[in-house]
């Protein structure tokens, strides 16, 4: 089995914050980023696709087909963009991080042709914090 990532990136705003609680419940939970005002982010999308190379071309998928799938169903429409408010697949969610990796697999896992699979969503908030989702 062999796995090849491809990275991308992207720049959102959001706010974490959960109209069923007060305003200082949400302070006290999500802090700064409960601004009434968003807050923003400078993401990186790996995108890590799993199976076995071709015997023809010794590839595991074309990564420029990769990068364009990801590009069309996931950054294109996240970036510089309002995850809260302009982005349709993040609607009606709680707008963190993990919430966003479960969503990029959602749009991306269908266009990913067999045999080759969609192996993990890694995705970084900032340089110390990511998230990593395998479709479980």
């Amino acid at each position: 089995m062999v796995y090849l990532t491809r990275r991308e990136h992207f720049n959102a705003a959001h706010k974490l914050y959960n109209h069923s609680w007060s305003r200082e419940k949400n302070e006290e939970v999500f802090g700064k980023c409960a601004n009434e005002n968003w807050h923003g982010h400078n993401y990186e999308l790996l995108v890590t696709v799993k199976g076995n190379p071709d015997p023809d071309t010794g590839f595991l998928f074309d990564v420029k087909r990769l990068s364009n799938i990801i590009r069309e169903h996931a950054t294109e429409k996240l970036d510089h963009k309002n995850l809260n408010v302009d982005v349709e697949f993040m609607e009606g969610q709680m707008c963190s991080t993990e919430n966003l990796a479960i969503a990029i697999w959602k749009q991306i896992e269908p266009h990913i042709p067999s045999p080759v699979k969609l192996h993990c969503i890694k995705l970084y908030e900032t340089p110390r914090i990511y998230v990593e989702y395998f479709g479980e």
